[in-house]
């Protein structure tokens, strides 16, 4: 029982546990909570995106049915800025002075009787503005650059000589813009006090954050502050930081003595919960006729709020992606008058990645090498910043298989030579090596007399399928059906987890869950060490195994007997037992720790005439390690493919130059793929169980996205010859 073992539970694609909840309207989302004596909030958000607030008249919206209080600047209480997290510092405590930072800013609350009367009264309060002209673009003079913000700029070798021993040299500037975190369910908050007790709902990605800032916000013992989010409606990052509407209804719900509820409209979610920086990058690679990379130098520039911190290291990747002797990767972050930006769904890679992949699908094309060959012949056998060999590594069998699968062969490799009627034909790769990313977690495992177990950890599932990969993984460990475990998440009042977010929830849990089923097994080991009548006495932990509700020796399943009869026997109602997982350390085991690769392939269809773009079909070749369940890792892979695909040819949140004011900030305005721009999609897992873990899994939550940016990119331009270096595609840059 030291590691596990695949069985007949994990690795199976069996369906969400959560399902039934889900399709019957049951499992209940933070906008579904009522509790007695609610009242509903409306945010007051700024006009302007620089200056300061001269006036403020909330007496109209005072004066409005229903309303009970408005709360701004002038008559909110001193708030303390929340604590530096794993994901970096919180964002500025809301409401404490005059200054616009941003448009959309919050710069007041309304409390009413229904959500109606509050959104009415918002719209009655009067506020005139002392503006400024905002900073908006990070090619502005008067932009603040913050320099190597996070301490990963690495240089390794020395990338001018390798330059000039260059036989190629391909550069260019890849540009992505702001995309907005977007998911179906609105993001809610409801806050209810009891003396310096609160209790939360919250859309959130990570309860014991949310926690942990409004007790030290609020300045009361966290220990009183209890959050919950069982289900939460999507999050792609967005629920990953503690964001002002959160803080203003719990802080609402202190000054009017009453629960409060806010939801979030849909133009607010694009000024309040975080967004995809928009990026500038210079990439330059440097080949040898034979296809050997000799030098990469990667500068990143990202935006970043006035006043706040955001984890977006776009060059980072290109440092470890290849066996390249002379690399130079460095980052920078331009201080605008935008609302925070936060992570989305792969931040940093997204970005970074695109302007890699397509650099080097260039460099390919200029040494007349296939773009798969030259790919496999700068194959990292080895970490190249640390030189060490990986936990894992299986983008060798990515590439192959993918490209197996994909039909790579078949490809022309002469731009423009593949049609189909009046339709170019492109085909496109890209490589993906997403970091590793793991911290540690906590979980707690009970068994009942009735032989059920109960486990529990204070996670989310934001659709991922948590729920069901715990739950089996758990039936795994301690040898029950799925249907007799019980796995619970989203409660700040169960052991710490981290958030569900940087692919590294599923590898931090589930080595936490197994040590704590281990222990387990432990507990019911020692209760029977001194019983005579046990077959199990005396039985140490490495001498049994467990099945069908039974612990027993090894290879003797007749000497055992059930956790049921143990607890009977013992007159125990249960045992439970707590595990905690660390994350492995590369320098400590000699290996350096592995996220998940994978290879991307994608084939376009492009009208020349009309500018048209499809992507006709796609295939994913992924190593995440041991795959817990293949039918939710495949939903995983394919709904990060769609990502890719929007951020690809769709996404782009419009700015207005002059205002600051977000353009399209509406489902109607802002463009993401339906079911028509969705094609044939294929995924396939390759490799095996990490080695770095007991569990072995590797994140597959983001990995999907990754690369299918520069795929699409590198298709084009084998259908067209153009190499497109801005995000998104678009007609006008398609029209031949």
């Amino acid at each position: 029982m030291t590691t596990l073992e695949t069985g007949r539970v994990v690795g199976a694609g069996i369906d969400r546990v959560d399902a039934p909840l889900k399709v019957t309207g049951s499992a209940h989302y933070p906008n579904d909570f009522a509790v007695p004596g609610m009242l509903h909030a409306a945010l007051i958000g700024s006009t302007v995106a620089a200056g300061r607030i001269r006036s403020i008249d909330a007496t109209e919206a005072l004066a409005a049915p229903g309303v009970v209080d408005v709360i701004t600047h002038l008559t909110a209480p001193k708030l303390e800025r929340g604590p530096m997290t794993l994901l970096g510092g919180s964002p500025p405590a809301p409401m404490q002075d005059d200054r616009i930072l941003h448009y959309g800013q919050h710069i007041g609350i309304v409390v009413a009787d229904s959500a109606e009367q509050a959104r009415h009264a918002a719209r009655l309060v009067r506020v005139e503005y002392d503006t400024e002209k905002p900073v908006l673009d990070v090619d502005d003079p008067r932009a603040q650059i913050v320099e190597n913000p996070w301490g990963l700029d690495t240089q390794r070798g020395d990338v001018a000589a390798g330059f000039a021993r260059a036989d190629v040299v391909v550069e260019g500037t890849y540009t992505t813009p702001d995309n907005t975190n977007n998911p179906l369910g609105l993001m809610a908050t409801i806050a209810s006090w009891h003396g310096d007790a609160l209790t939360v709902h919250d859309s959130t990605q990570w309860p014991h954050n949310v926690r942990t800032t409004l007790a030290m916000v609020f300045q009361v013992p966290e220990s009183g502050v209890r959050v919950l989010a069982p289900f939460v409606g999507g999050g792609f990052g967005a629920g990953l930081r503690v964001w002002s509407h959160v803080i203003l209804t719990a802080l609402a719900a202190r000054e009017v003595k009453h629960p409060v509820k806010l939801v979030l409209t849909r133009p607010q979610m694009f000024t309040s919960v975080g967004h995809r920086p928009n990026s500038v990058q210079q990439i330059k690679i440097g080949a040898t006729r034979d296809g050997d990379l000799v030098a990469i130098e990667h500068y990143g520039m990202s935006s970043v709020a006035m006043e706040d911190d955001d984890y977006e290291p776009v060059s980072f990747g290109s440092a470890v992606a290849y066996a390249c002797p002379n690399v130079l990767t460095q980052d920078r972050q331009a201080r605008l008058n935008i609302p925070c930006p936060g992570s989305m769904r792969a931040p940093a890679e997204g970005q970074g990645n695109f302007a890699l992949e397509c650099a080097i699908d260039e460099a390919a094309y200029a040494i007349g090498m296939d773009p798969l060959e030259f790919r496999l012949r700068n194959y990292a056998e080895e970490h190249p910043l640390l030189g060490l060999p990986w936990s894992s590594k299986a983008l060798r069998e990515c590439y192959s298989e993918g490209a197996e699968r994909f039909g790579w062969s078949r490809r022309n490799p002469e731009v423009g030579s593949m049609r189909e009627g009046r339709w170019l034909v492109g085909y496109g790769m890209a490589g993906v090596s997403y970091p590793f990313y793991q911290v540690p977690c906590q979980a707690r495992a009970s068994l009942r007399r009735d032989g059920s177990a109960y486990v529990r950890s204070a996670a989310t599932d934001i659709g991922t399928g948590t729920y069901t990969v715990m739950t089996q993984l758990a039936a795994e460990l301690l040898g029950l059906d799925v249907g007799r475990v019980r796995f619970d998440l989203g409660d700040s009042d169960m052991p710490y987890s981290p958030q569900a977010g940087g692919s590294g929830l599923t590898g931090a849990l589930a080595n936490a869950v197994h040590t704590a089923c281990r222990r387990l097994v432990q507990e019911f080991l020692d209760v029977v060490a001194g019983d005579d009548l046990s077959p199990l006495r005396g039985a140490l932990l490495d001498d049994v195994t467990v099945t069908d509700g039974r612990i027993h020796r090894v290879g003797a399943p007749e000497q055992g007997e059930s956790y049921a009869e143990i607890l009977a026997r013992h007159g125990l109602e249960e045992l439970s037992a707590d595990g905690r997982s660390t994350p492995p350390q590369s320098e400590e085991i000699g290996m350096a720790t592995s996220g998940a690769f994978g290879a991307k392939f994608v084939e376009v269809r492009i009208d020349p005439e009309l500018g048209l773009l499809r992507v006709a079909r796609v295939v994913s070749a992924i190593d995440g390690g041991r795959i817990l369940n293949e039918k939710t890792a495949t939903s995983q892979i394919i709904g990060g493919t769609v990502g890719g695909i929007s951020q690809a040819m769709f996404e782009e949140t419009a700015t207005d130059a002059g205002t600051g004011r977000i353009a399209n900030a509406t489902f109607g305005d802002y463009l993401m793929p339906v079911n028509a721009d969705v094609p044939d999609m294929e995924v396939i897992f390759c490799g095996g169980p990490d080695r770095a873990t007991a569990v072995g899994t590797k994140g597959v939550g983001e990995v999907g996205l990754v690369g299918v940016a520069a795929a699409i990119g590198n298709a084009v331009h084998h259908a067209t010859g153009r190499r497109l270096r801005s995000l998104p595609f678009t007609i006008d840059q398609l029209l031949l």
